[in-house]
């Protein structure tokens, strides 16, 4: 009896506990919390694996590489599928276990048992292992209610991700044609510059704006995006995010006459964009770090006023430039690390690498 009680809820706390992960993840609109939360540990500590895995097999190869990163979202999202899966039939199995005294055959066995939750939570039912009381018929119509829920929300979930992924990489496939591959905040003003369209970029700003706020919302409802990669060499999310970022601070600190406004916006919303996901994926390192050299920015002063820009007084954009790029520079190179991102102009590490971070 004992044994039957300690199998009954133990199956309980899985289903419980597996069932509303489900719910989090594929139903919940916003983030939540981690606790109890089986999907976010399985991705993090698969995360921690696969980029080490990728160095080890392909250290001479980055294209293979890449490609061996790009597969892991996908791969994961059906494995995640399966790990639900399991879940549900192990512990409507151990909830059958704890009532077997009403199953047909009598005396089945666990592994019976398992088959007899599977194929209920399949909707499959063979009949060769039955219910015969109150008890185990209830948990076959649980199973059963289970596994069809489960099949139309994650449908419906695989949709609404692969949607917000089109929607992510259209916008980084214009940014990469204004700023070069890969791209830069330095690159996306000089481009203009040259091609005379230094008017078009309040309307980028907009944009940029919109596409922000899209990514900071749909990465945080729905993590997993975070994973997959740009299916175009040398571009990004995170590579994206920092560009605009860095074009409006720019903007906003060194470029004298283009009104700043749409930039200042597109600045706080960014800001907010990195900072939120940062925290969400634990990469938070905010040391206030402005993450480039002074050098460096004279080499982009210099870009820019050969671009027929007309540039501020340069120690006082220094200090300004500084100061803004501090809020959101250590976060956006964290999360360009936490995700393997091939380091850019200005974002990630930009020393020579010779192993990955993650060896």
């Amino acid at each position: 009896m004992i044994l039957n009680i300690l199998s009954m809820a133990a199956g309980i706390a899985i289903v419980v506990v597996t069932l509303g992960d489900i719910f989090q993840v594929v139903v919940v609109p916003r983030s939540t919390g981690r606790r109890y939360r089986i999907s976010f540990y399985v991705w993090r500590s698969m995360w921690q694996i696969w980029p080490a895995l990728g160095w080890r097999l392909f250290a001479a190869d980055s294209d293979r590489r890449e490609e061996f990163l790009a597969i892991f979202a996908p791969f994961m999202l059906v494995a995640l599928l399966g790990l639900w899966a399991a879940l549900l039939i192990l512990g409507f199995g151990l909830l059958v276990w704890g009532l077997r005294a009403g199953l047909t055959p009598a005396h089945a066995s666990f592994g019976a048992t398992l088959y007899f939750a599977g194929t209920s939570l399949l909707t499959i039912g063979f009949g060769d292992v039955v219910g015969r009381t109150a008890g185990p018929r209830f948990v076959s119509i649980l199973a059963g209610l289970s596994g069809l829920s489960m099949l139309s929300i994650t449908t419906a979930y695989l949709f609404a991700i692969f949607g917000s992924f089109q929607q992510r990489e259209t916008f980084v496939v214009t940014v990469g044609a204004r700023a070069g591959a890969p791209p830069s905040g330095v690159n996306l003003l000089a481009i203009a510059g040259y091609s005379m369209t230094r008017d078009d970029l309040p309307r980028l700003m907009i944009e940029a704006q919109r596409w922000s706020a899209q990514v900071m919302e749909s990465h945080l409802a729905y993590p997993v995006l975070a994973f997959f990669r740009s299916s175009h060499d040398d571009q990004s999310w995170i590579g994206t995010l920092g560009t605009l970022l860095d074009a409006a601070t720019l903007l906003m600190t060194t470029v004298e006459g283009p009104k700043d406004g749409q930039a200042r916006i597109m600045y706080n919303v960014g800001r907010h964009c990195t900072r939120d996901l940062a925290v969400y994926f634990r990469a938070g390192m905010d040391d206030k770090s402005v993450g480039i050299e002074r050098s460096e920015f004279d080499h982009a002063c210099d870009r820019l006023l050969a671009a027929g820009y007309e540039l501020k007084d340069r120690d006082e954009a220094w200090l300004r430039f500084s100061d803004l790029r501090a809020t959101y520079a250590s976060h956006l190179n964290e999360l360009a690390r936490l995700f393997a991102i091939p380091p850019i102009s200005w974002i990630g590490d930009r020393s020579a690498i010779t192993l990955s971070p993650h060896l």
